[in-house]
């Protein structure tokens, strides 16, 4: 599926207005409801599809995928069946029962991961993702994102020395919907 095209459907199924507050607390008018596209088969194929390419594109070194539980599980989950990457899930904290993993999936230490996510704002999410990977001995370098809000997440994460990526930024998707919005009007 063409770049545009996924946008449009993004746009169209997931892309809410309205007074929203953000897992940052702060408040928006819009918001991308990922799940809205993890849950549909044709999108998250699609997107799938996208990550596997700009992970081979930004990480072609890359060994393993990993997502931070649970908004990006569906996505690593996708992105590994295109790619046949493997992927490793990112637990929020440690369990307190069974294996008592924060990491779930079996991984080697030293390995380069790339790290997944559905939409980033201020990137906080993701860096306790890198800490945890990084913590358990992995190299993460990029993390590549559906959307990039634009609200300082690149930056957060620069500071870690990891470079943010993403496959749309908010502001074209806004774009797209005023497009739609003019065709349809």
């Amino acid at each position: 599926m063409e770049d545009e095209a996924l946008g449009r459907l993004l746009v169209e199924r997931a892309l809410l207005e309205g007074d929203f507050v953000l897992r940052s607390g702060k408040r928006s008018s819009f918001y991308l409801d990922k799940y809205r596209f993890e849950t549909e088969p044709e999108i998250l194929r699609a997107v799938g599809e996208s990550l596997a390419e700009a992970v081979s594109e930004f990480e072609p070194s890359a060994v393993r995928l990993a997502g931070p539980a649970l908004g990006a599980v569906a996505l690593a989950a996708s992105t590994a069946m295109a790619s046949g990457l493997p992927f490793i899930i990112v637990r929020g904290e440690t369990k307190e029962y069974g294996t008592a993993n924060r990491i779930e999936g079996p991984f080697e230490r030293g390995e380069l991961v790339c790290l997944l996510e559905d939409v980033v704002t201020t990137g906080g999410a993701l860096a306790e993702s890198v800490s945890a990977l990084r913590n358990e001995g992995l190299e993460v370098r990029n993390a590549i994102s559906v959307v990039d809000r634009e609200e300082g997440g690149s930056d957060a994460l620069a500071r870690l020395g990891v470079r943010l990526r993403a496959l749309f930024r908010a502001e074209e998707l806004l774009e797209l919907r005023k497009t739609a919005a003019k065709i349809d009007g």
